[in-house]
């Protein structure tokens, strides 16, 4: 038989406060020494040992009636230091039948050595001390798998929306109370939600990321997956703590980092695990690239001629598609000598920083199409994230299957405004009150058409060159610098083709209402008009 007798809790059961036992009605314990701040126990005992040292665990809350308590106060200082190396965390006096009341001298050393000790009074018996713990432990343990069991129903339903990293990152800070990051391959910041830390914490957190995750390519053997690993350290009062995830051999993992103000928990280390899973799965080059059925089918259909229209429906998600976004991308500065952007786990990062699969990489440029609805297209998902992976971005309105070459000319259009401007990205927005709206569709198309008809029998570069200077030069205000930049052309280029076409139109193009006149024109082209109204960036 065991000298120490211990009230055995269900495994995983956490600890209970010191402080819940205080105050369990009908104990009636008491806190005579030590120190006044809660302590946790993790398991209630009882001895007569004149020496239980041997025989503690350490988180006890050792319960004794004094039988075997040494006589004198020296004997009773060499116990109390005994019980408190093997790490106790409270000790509980009886009172009765063998003392009257708790030895002073005891108080006195659990005072000295900072041990919490707690008076019992005589119609309290021990097992209602382990009964009450006993409860709260099964209530604390309970309250537990329920706050796993909500963050893990958070957590597979943000996985199934379609921004579904950036809503499982901010389940996942929520139920954390934590700034949660994803790092690509290189390191950058893919997606982050929650309340970032100071600086100083956030390089350490990538620099310990950094670290391990050079340690997981260091033992990656060839030909086989890299396993997964976790770091943590402190930055002051912030828990740091990085998730390398599964990632192949020839490519470097995605990294999930934390920054919490509170350690990491039993219920936090939980939820943890099951984010990772999630992550796990949504960036793999399978899942963000999107290789199913349905876009096996929409390729099979386009390459036997079916019709893009015909195929769209195919390629989302969505019940009822009705439209799409165009993105054109340059890898601009060093990010496009950096990085390839050609490989799977690249293509994977950026077809997520992109929400869709459906991106093209060539080399330093991309074009992408994201599913939208021109009748009510509301924002577009955050693209911010393509930006941090050094992309500048012009982005399309929302237009229906059959406009896509337009929404193409948009976004060609807004990528040159944005390279010219030095933006991250431009977007080609509609305006639904405008000018146009006094004139009917079809006086303005004929008008439009009458304008600049003139430039039908261009000269070389012809007329369709003509007219995309002209409008980036209207839409650069004029400037020959910031047109130039835009069309990738010198701006002596630029001047003899503006030159060529005010010749062409006999227009004269110092002229403010002029250029309001050629501009208005250009928006009511046949080859810029779309299945709805016209639109205006």
């Amino acid at each position: 038989m065991s000298p120490i007798s211990l009230m055995t809790p269900l495994p995983d059961t956490p600890a209970v406060s010191l402080n819940t036992l205080l105050a369990a009605p009908g104990l009636g314990l008491r806190l005579l020494a030590g120190p006044c701040e809660d302590r946790l126990v993790g398991t209630i005992g009882t001895t007569e040992l004149e020496d239980p040292a041997p025989y503690l665990l350490g988180g006890e809350l050792l319960l004794i009636a004094g039988i075997g308590l040494p006589p004198t106060a020296d004997g009773i200082d060499t116990y109390v230091r005994r019980v408190v190396e093997a790490g106790i965390a409270a000790l509980g006096f009886g009172v009765a039948p063998v003392h009257d009341e708790v030895p002073t001298a005891l108080v006195t050393s659990c005072d000295r050595y900072g041990l919490p000790l707690l008076r019992i009074p005589p119609k309290t018996p021990f097992v209602a001390v382990n009964q009450v713990a006993h409860a709260a432990m099964t209530e604390a343990r309970l309250q537990e798998l329920r706050q796993i069991s909500e963050a893990q129903a958070a957590l597979a339903s943000a996985a199934a929306r379609p921004d579904a990293l950036k809503a499982v990152l901010r389940q996942l800070a929520t139920h954390l109370r934590a700034w949660t990051v994803l790092l690509d391959p290189h390191g950058n910041e893919l997606l982050t939600a929650g309340t970032r830390p100071t600086a100083p914490a956030v390089q350490q957190l990538h620099a310990l990321a950094s670290r391990t995750t050079a340690h997981v390519q260091s033992r990656a053997q060839q030909g086989r997956p890299q396993p997964p690993t976790a770091s943590a350290e402190h930055c002051a009062d912030i828990h740091l703590t990085v998730h390398t995830l599964p990632a192949e051999p020839a490519e470097g993992p995605f990294t999930l980092c934390i920054a919490a103000i509170s350690a990491p928990s039993a219920v936090h280390r939980s939820i943890t695990g099951t984010a990772l899973v999630l992550l796990s799965l949504l960036t793999t080059p399978r899942h963000a690239l999107d290789t199913d059925t349905r876009s096996a089918a929409a390729l099979v259909r386009l390459m036997l001629g079916h019709h893009p229209v015909d195929v769209a429906p195919l390629l989302s998600s969505t019940a009822r598609p009705d439209g799409w976004v165009v993105v054109h991308g340059r890898l601009t500065g060093s990010a496009s000598e950096a990085r390839p952007s050609d490989g799977p786990v690249q293509l994977a990062t950026l077809a997520t920083a992109l929400t869709t699969p459906y991106v093209d990489v060539d080399g330093t440029s991309l074009v992408a199409l994201i599913p939208s609805s021109p009748s009510s297209p509301g924002p577009l998902p955050d693209l911010a994230p393509a930006a941090h992976l050094g992309w500048t971005l012009g982005i399309s309105s929302p237009v229906a299957a059959a406009d896509l070459a337009i929404a193409d000319r948009q976004a060609d259009r807004m990528l040159r405004h944005a390279v010219a401007t030095g933006s991250a990205s431009a977007q080609h927005c509609t305006q639904e009150l405008t000018m146009h709206s006094l004139v009917s569709a079809d006086d303005a198309k004929a008008l439009a058409q009458a304008r600049f008809a003139p430039l039908n029998e261009a000269p070389s570069p012809g007329r369709a060159v003509l007219l995309d200077t002209l409008r980036t030069w209207l839409a650069h205000h004029g400037s020959w610098d910031r047109a130039a930049a835009a069309l990738e052309l010198h701006r002596n280029t630029v001047r003899r083709r503006i030159a060529k076409a005010a010749e062409l139109l006999d227009a004269d193009l110092e002229d403010l209402d002029v250029r309001m006149e050629l501009w208005f024109g250009l928006r009511w082209l046949a080859e810029e008009q779309p299945t709805g109204k016209p639109d205006d960036h």
